[in-house]
């Protein structure tokens, strides 16, 4: 496992995760990602569904309803299998 990540987050090099990860023998493994990087996040994907599909051509008139739409339409695109595998498929994590 390296020792340092792009972001320098403390808990990629803490010796807890490091006698975690070497506790499962190489069965689980980290993959430390550059600082920046949505198309390898599932959940970029995810945002973009809902931009781009559940949210299309809605106008809120106010911050509440966006609040209270967004909210609904992910919790029900959360639900649906297909858009989940679909984010994790586009992001080659499937």
């Amino acid at each position: 496992m390296p020792t340092s990540s792009k972001d320098g987050a403390a808990q990629h090099k803490s010796r807890i995760v490091r006698g975690y990860l070497d506790s499962t023998k190489g069965a689980l493994q980290m993959a430390l990602l550059p600082g920046y990087s949505p198309d390898l996040n599932p959940v970029e994907y995810l945002w973009a569904w809902l931009k781009r599909h559940a949210l299309a051509n809605f106008c809120p008139r106010s911050l509440a309803e966006l609040k209270t739409t967004a909210r609904s339409r992910l919790s029900s695109g959360q639900r649906r299998q297909s858009i989940i595998a679909a984010c994790w498929k586009q992001a080659e994590l499937w």
